[in-house]
């Protein structure tokens, strides 16, 4: 029996400011996956990202999660079936991580779920390599270990849908690593998981299916192999791309020409 999309969006418009910034988007997301949005600056991702969370009104289009509209849905109905992890976190009070990270299980509260609530927060803590810093104030953490704390908050919703919003971005080589590894674990549990990437090398690695965006609108959906091209990546980021095989999988690099040394301002 094929699965069905656990969010579905179609024909997806969204103006802000007055200018176009989703034009007639079509995506399903699949359980079981791995889904990342990649592009320029400007693409449209955190705005689409947004959309299937339920956070972004629409001009027009329609999308569903688990086969029923998004808009006008109960914020706690919403919260019990998808968890967002955004891009810019704003914490003006000196919560503690563990604070931050029980946080996530405030769906669940006077539910029968709420018996599972020191449980998650402690796994959460753990997965996320921050229980070490559970009773730090989080305004005191590097930036680094305050992104893992948001992912950890993420992990102990236990929901089916996790959508994250550029979650490497502050983190290191090794932490990137974890974080896409702990959402591909998600995946592989049943979950559906949208993640926007700036790095190409950690889609193609980590993703199952590659969502390009450019100008608003999908330019390419499918594998990392099929999608991750030198010929649509050159011409969506307007800048020379390369990518190469890997024992490992696809590594992308920019093009890189260097001014002979007698141009360089170095050399002067």
């Amino acid at each position: 029996m094929t699965a069905r999309p656990v969010l579905r969006a179609r024909g997806v418009h969204v103006r802000l400011g007055g200018a176009p910034v989703l034009d007639g988007v079509d995506l399903d997301v699949m359980p079981g996956e791995v889904l990342a949005l990649v592009g320029p600056n400007g693409a449209g991702k955190s705005t689409l990202l947004a959309v299937l969370a339920g956070d972004q009104a629409l001009d027009r289009g329609d999308v569903e999660l688990q086969d029923s509209p998004l808009a006008g849905a109960p914020a706690r109905e919403l919260a019990q079936q998808r968890a967002v992890l955004l891009q810019h976190q704003t914490l003006a009070f000196g919560f503690s991580v563990r604070a931050v990270v029980a946080m996530g299980r405030a769906p669940w509260y006077r539910t029968d779920r709420e018996a599972d609530d020191e449980r998650a927060v402690e796994e959460a803590l753990a997965r996320a390599e921050v229980h070490h810093l559970a009773e730090r104030s989080v305004p005191t953490l590097s930036g680094g270990e305050q992104a893992r704390t948001s992912f950890a908050r993420v992990l102990a919703q236990e929901v089916p849908v996790l959508l994250l919003d550029e979650p490497t971005a502050a983190l290191d080589i090794r932490h990137q690593e974890q974080v896409l590894r702990l959402a591909a674990e998600a995946a592989r549990a049943g979950a559906a998981v949208v993640v926007v990437l700036h790095d190409l090398s950690l889609a193609a690695a980590h993703a199952d299916r590659v969502c390009v965006l450019a100008g608003g609108r999908v330019r390419a959906l499918g594998t990392p192999r099929a999608v991750l091209t030198d010929e649509l990546l050159t011409a969506v980021y307007e800048h020379p791309v390369t990518v190469l095989e890997h024992e490992q999988g696809l590594v992308v690099v920019p093009v890189r020409r260097l001014a002979p040394l007698e141009e360089s301002p170095c050399a002067r």
